[in-house]
């Protein structure tokens, strides 16, 4: 395949010399050659780059850099031996304050694109205060090596199925680098293994593969923020969707009257109950099942001029009859926390079409250092009841 773009037949395999003009949600470098874009990993908007065509496709193309030929002044050396090979971090080339800048553009620009929102709604990037060290959890894999004739042991490659042969991890803490070494020392019998490793969090009992926050670090900015968002909205009742082991809610159970959580995952509910009893805490329960199946007896069973909804839900979102139960009842406030800026944008487009309710403030906080994922906190506030059947989410 040929591509025609600034008078220059492309193919793949050709070596080319072009300029990053911005930065792509998932970290890839954008250059523009007039109507054909070439996404780039593992650059900086500013810098000019040399770089090998990989991939084409009618409109855009994927390339590897070899060589920087202007260095951004953001640009610093990789921390990670395996920067670049690993497929677990995208942003370790950049300095700390370049990566929380290039963050909050990001998800201005999918709240702006997406969810029509205006960007200045987006507050600064909350940031970590351990940009290294500080993933409680991973997930390695092994694989068998042709070349090696041995098992590789790590994390997938960045595009690609095969398995990069770790020793540690910059971004992991101590506790599950340790677990690496152990797991290497006694690996699995064959390759197509998953082995998760993690630390557990002081204080809380956590399943083995039952979720929990990944970053120990932020936990503190997270219910802060949190609990600004409950304060500034006078509400005496929390729900506490997808609540997991009860992190929010016993967090958050002393600025309310009374609260629930919901869980489908039943040893976490479990969990959450024991967690619950642990801390002395009365004025709430947990209840299992699903959110969108248990939501309709909670929005009756308490008032909703009074009352937040906290919502956690996975990456891709929260489904559509929870969101249209929601604008049906109104209750005075959802906060929705969300580590994919994209389903957020498009479920609080939702929530808010018509006027029925506002967005009043998003605060991203940096869950997931030289990675390109970050953790949101949006607060909305109902303002008026919906003029008739809930519209469609947008894509």
């Amino acid at each position: 395949m040929t591509i025609e773009a600034n008078n220059l037949s492309i193919r793949v395999g050709d070596v080319i010399e072009v300029e990053i003009c911005d930065i792509a949600f998932g970290g890839e470098g954008v250059a523009r050659l007039s109507d054909f874009v070439l996404f780039i990993p593992f650059v900086n908007t500013g810098e000019k780059v040399r770089a090998e065509v990989t991939e084409l496709k009618k409109r855009f193309g994927r390339a590897r850099c070899l060589d920087v030929l202007v260095a951004s002044p953001e640009r610093v050396p990789s921390t990670c031996r395996y920067f670049g090979a690993c497929g677990g971090c995208q942003y370790q080339h950049l300095s700390y304050p370049a990566q929380l800048r290039l963050k909050h553009k990001q998800i201005a620009d999918i709240f702006e694109r997406i969810g029509e929102f205006a960007p200045s709604i987006v507050a600064p990037v909350v940031a970590c205060p351990q940009p290294y060290g500080y993933r409680n959890r991973i997930m390695i894999r092994s694989q068998w090596d042709k070349t090696r004739q041995a098992l590789n042991l790590g994390f997938l490659q960045e595009n690609s199925g095969l398995v990069v042969d770790v020793e540690d991890c910059a971004i992991a803490m101590p506790e599950v680098n340790e677990q690496i070494k152990r797991a290497r020392a006694n690996p699995p019998p064959k390759g197509g293994l998953k082995v998760v490793l993690r630390a557990y969090p002081e204080g809380w009992e956590v399943g083995k593969d039952t979720f929990f926050q990944n970053n120990f670090f932020l936990l503190p900015e997270l219910i802060r923020v949190a609990g600004e968002c409950i304060r500034n909205s006078g509400a005496r009742y929390l729900v506490d969707a997808y609540c997991g082991v009860g992190f929010f809610s016993l967090e958050l159970a002393g600025q309310v009257e009374s609260f629930a959580g919901v869980e489908y995952d039943r040893m976490a509910v479990h969990a959450a109950r024991r967690n619950q009893s642990r801390r002395g805490i009365t004025n709430g329960d947990y209840l299992e099942g699903k959110t969108e199946e248990v939501l309709p007896a909670l929005l009756r069973r308490f008032p909703a001029g009074r009352t937040a909804y906290l919502l956690d839900p996975p990456r891709t979102g929260c489904k559509p009859e929870s969101l249209s139960q929601l604008r049906s009842a109104g209750p005075a406030q959802i906060i929705y926390v969300s580590c994919h800026p994209a389903t957020l944008a498009r479920d609080l487009n939702l929530l808010c079409r018509d006027g029925v309710y506002e967005l009043v403030a998003v605060t991203p906080l940096d869950m997931f250092p030289q990675t390109q994922h970050v953790e949101c906190v949006a607060d909305l506030r109902f303002r008026q009841a919906p003029p008739g059947p809930p519209p469609e989410a947008v894509s």
